[in-house]
Parts: C-alpha cells; structure tokens; sequence
C-alpha cells in the first residue's frame, strides 16, 4: 500500500511540516516506517485505511510520514522500541507520547488522550526524551576493566543452550561474535553455526534480521543489507581463526545473494523485505520462504529497496575486502572495488563529506556518524588488501572532516550535525557509531603512523568510560576498541605490492584486529617486518612471517 492509498495526507519529514503545526496548533503524528517492515505495511491497511482513522489524523494533527533508512537521526530520536512506531509531539518536536503498532481501536484511544492532552496543556504536553538531555555520560580512564567487563558479559549473557546473548528475541550480534572470537571462540563459533542453520535463507542465500524466539524460531524473514554485510566480514573473521569450511560456506552464498538480489547496477540497494505485499500481516514473507527453489521461481519475490545507502555500502565493501584477503575470492573482490568506486564518485565530496544516500535524483542528508566511520573503515580495509593509496588518501580526508566536524570537546563524536526539525537540533552521541569511528581510526593510526588518529579514537573512548560498568554485551564492540588502545596492535608491512606471497600471508595471520600494509615504503621489496609495540621482526618467507607472529604475540 502506497502512503496515498492510506487516505492520511502525510506530509514529508522536514521543518515545513512543523511550521504549519506550529501556525495550526495542531500535535504532530510522526509514523516512522520501512520499506522491509512487514507491520508498517499491515498498519497502513488496518488502520491508517479506516477512513474515520484518517479523518480524525488530517482534521486535528500534522501527520509526517518518516522512512527511517532515510532518516536514521529521526530513528534514533523518536523510535519507540521497533517499527512500525507511532509518536505524537508537539509543534516544536518535544515527545508528548508514542507506540510501536496501533490496530484501529488502540489508534481511536490514543487519538482521544493525545488530543485532550494537547487541549489541556499545549506545548507543555511535551517532553524531552532523556537520551537527548544535557546530561552526559561521564567521562573515564581507558583501561584494562572495559575489556575485562564486557568479556564477562558474554559469560553472563550467553545461552549454552541454544547460543547467542540473551534469553529473549535473539538477533545475531556480529560485532559481539568479532569480540568473542578473540575471548570466547567457543561461544563465537557456536553462534555463528547456530546462524547458519537458523536465520540462513537455504534456499537463496542470506540472513534474516532476527528471531522471535530464544531458540532462533519465528525468524523475521526481511533480509538488510548491513545485517548480512557483517554477518559475511564475522562468518569470514570465523573461518579465519578455524579454517573450517562450514563458516566460509555462509559468507561466500551471503555475497552471492546481496550480488544477484540487492545490486543496482552501481551499489548494493538497501534491503529485501519479507513479501511482496499480496497479503498483509506477517503471513506474507512466511509463505515465500516456505517455498523451494522451483516454487520461488514461479513467484514475484519479495519487495526490495535499492536504494544505495552510504553506511551500508561501506560495511559491504568492508566484508568483502575481509573475505578477499582470506580466500582470494575475485567476484567478492570486484564488488568490493565497484562499490568502492562509488562511494568516491557519488556519495563522498572532495571535502570528505559522506551523503547518507542516493536515489535517482534524490540525496540524503550529509556528516551523520555512522556513514563517515563506515566509509573511513572501508577505505583504510581497501588500502590494506588492495594496496592502493588513493584509498588511504579518501581514508584521511573523511576521517579528517570528521574530526572537524563531529568531535565534541569531551571526545564525544555526536550523529550528524547539531540542527534541523524536531529535535534533530539537539546533539545525540550513539555509543555503537561512536565504537566504529574510533575502531576505524585505530586502523587508519596504525596504516599512518599518525598518532592523532589514535589520540581521537581514545578521547571518544573515554568519553563513555565513566560508564564502563553499565554497558552490555550488545555493545561488546566497545571492549574490542578499547582493548586496542590498551595494548599494541599487531602491524605487518611488506615491502611488496598486493597480491604477493608475503602480502596474501600477512592477511591470513589469525588477528581480525591486525592491521597489515603492502608496498610499505620503508621495507625492501622483498621482505616484511612484523611490529607489536616496541618488538619488531624483519621476514623474507610466510612461513618467518608465522614464526615472528607466533613469537612476539605468545603470552600477549
């Protein structure tokens, strides 16, 4: 159903909408959707299609139609716990109150409440949500408790009896499964077999956002881009600690499906959603996926999003430059360099400005957090398994504009710029964006030899440390980065191109975290030098390169 066929006369996300509310004295109705989600659809049909429904949203609100792939600032400030969610505020943005789905009765009651508060109370009626508060998290040490902590919480946290973290609606978690696998494999490649036999389409490869159930069952059958772009780089990080070919085998078949499924021609579009639509609810997607191979064919498929987000393209050039330098795999390779090319050419500004997306002749919104730390990691990976500069150069400029731009003074890197409608204008600093951007200029350190990197990476770090005690595992990632500001990070440069002998065994070395650089200036050509902190050792063969790794990380 089209946001026509709704008979609500939505508008589009931006100040104009709340300008006329303001001018009207009307409450906003914001409904935060996706393309994939199957309950947003369903709500269009059941309730915002009742034509009484409808009435009552035109006459006494400004409803504001928000896609949230689109606008992720707009997720992050006013997502009420999933999608579809249905937020009512007040002229200026405050939040008056707000729901996930609303069937036609429950959208009658809150309709009701939601117009006498505003009756009674006005602009007062709104509220700041506490995320959005001048109140920080406090500031810390970047020490050996973080890592500590979070390494625990696994242990805490994980189902010995049907793997992953929590004993709830289970999602895979794959920034958790890279910081196992260096501190619980046996946890990390439970999960990861466990994956593979539960939210692993069979029949046309890729994985299911997530389960329902405890034990992996009632899977939500919408297939994202960036779910499955790190499910390949952590199913790719487990067969490199394992060699075991049944954790290869879901990343190669997931690379696959995101080539024939989601590539537009230029970029990887954003999702595959669970159905096609022809029925509502979530029958829809259930009954596809019930359908062999034959059977799909017969059928239109589901609905998919192409459009090119630059997030999401970043992390999958990212996992198919990590399943390059483990298996030589060409097609992973060229997708890897084409989505690349894009980026640069389309989405990323000589000044280092990342714009969120691309569609036909629309483009999204400019410096949001998560697209510059994606794109700084995803050229600092090219630079390391391709071995061309012009990557480490667009490597610096983001990280650059970046620093400039979003760093706040305690550290902090806040999501995007401190303006625009509703309460965009208000800073919000994500912990999870906040861990990739310094985990990116970690690498980005390490490949420059330019400390100012790392420096930034451990002040954004700190920025959250006084809070270290009260983060939990589905952020295990800040462990990860943490732990790389506390000890050395193992770096090996060859002196030869891409692609040689010595290169191909420095990317194969059993450290995700490792950071390796070819055609390193000041190594001959036909040697290596294996560095961890202050220890170095210079190698001509792969198998010196094994031993020097071998003896300068035992008891590391």
């Amino acid at each position: 159903m089209t946001d026509d066929e709704t008979r609500v006369e939505w508008r589009r996300w931006g100040p104009e909408a709340f300008e006329e509310a303001d001018a009207a004295g009307k409450p906003v109705l914001l409904s935060l959707t996706a393309t994939w989600c199957d309950g947003c659809h369903e709500m269009d049909v059941e309730t915002y299609g009742e034509p009484r429904i409808a009435a009552n949203v035109n006459d006494d609100f400004v409803p504001v139609r928000v896609d949230v792939d689109r606008h992720p600032r707009v997720r992050e400030r006013y997502n009420m716990g999933g999608f579809p969610s249905t937020v009512f505020c007040t002229p200026s943005g405050e939040l008056v109150t707000g729901a996930m789905y609303l069937g036609p009765d429950g959208m009658r009651q809150v309709l009701d409440r939601v117009r006498e508060a505003w009756t009674d109370r006005g602009d007062a009626a709104g509220r700041v949500p506490r995320a959005l508060a001048d109140d920080p998290t406090p500031e810390g040490p970047v020490d050996t408790h973080i890592e500590e902590h979070l390494a625990g919480q696994l242990d805490e946290k994980y189902d010995d009896r049907f793997a992953g973290w929590g004993d709830g609606t289970k999602f895979p978690m794959p920034r958790t499964i890279e910081f196992a696998l260096k501190r619980s494999r046996r946890q990390a490649v439970e999960t990861l077999r466990t994956l593979a036999e539960t939210l692993f389409d069979d029949v046309e490869g890729g994985f299911f956002r997530y389960a329902e159930g405890r034990d992996w069952s009632d899977p939500h059958h919408e297939k994202l881009l960036d779910t499955n772009a790190a499910l390949v780089r952590a199913f790719a990080n487990g067969y490199l600690y394992t060699g075991d070919d049944a954790l290869l085998d879901p990343a190669r078949r997931t690379q696959a499906f995101l080539a024939e499924r989601l590539w537009n021609g230029a970029a990887f579009g954003g999702s595959v959603g669970p159905g096609d639509g022809s029925s509502v609810g979530p029958d829809d997607g259930e009954e596809y996926y019930e359908l062999d191979a034959d059977g799909r064919a017969d059928h239109a498929g589901p609905r998919r999003d192409l459009t090119a987000y630059a997030g999401a393209n970043a992390l999958a050039a990212d996992a198919l430059l990590t399943l390059t330098a483990y298996t030589d795999d060409e097609s992973a390779r060229d997708y890897a360099v084409r989505t690349l090319d894009y980026l640069d050419s389309r989405l990323v500004d000589d000044d280092g400005v990342v714009a969120h997306f691309e569609a036909g002749e629309e483009t999204g919104e400019t410096l949001l957090l998560e697209d510059h730390a994606r794109v700084v990691a995803a050229f600092g990976r090219a630079r390391q398994v391709l071995g061309d500069d012009r990557y480490l150069d667009r490597a610096r400029v983001v990280a650059d504009a970046t620093l400039d731009e979003l760093q706040a003074g305690d550290g902090a890197f806040r999501d995007g710029p401190a303006s625009g409608a509703g309460l965009l204008d208000r800073p919000l600093r994500p912990l999870d964006a906040n861990v990739e951007m310094a985990d990116a200029l970690c690498d980005l350190a390490a490949v420059t030899g330019e400390d100012a990197y790392e420096d930034a990476a451990r002040n954004a770090v700190g920025a959250f440390a006084g809070a270290w005690d009260r983060i939990g595992v589905q952020v295990a990632g800040y462990g990860s980065v943490a732990a790389r500001l506390t000890r050395p990070t193992l770096v090996v440069a060859v002196g030869a191109p891409a692609g040689s002998d010595l290169h191909r065994a420095a990317l194969r070395v059993a450290d995700h975290e490792k950071v390796v650089v070819p055609d390193a200036p000041a190594v001959s050509a036909d040697a290596a030098t294996v560095r961890l902190g202050d220890r170095e050792r210079t190698v001509t063969t792969p198998d010196q390169l094994m031993t020097a790794v071998s003896d300068l990380t035992d008891g590391a």
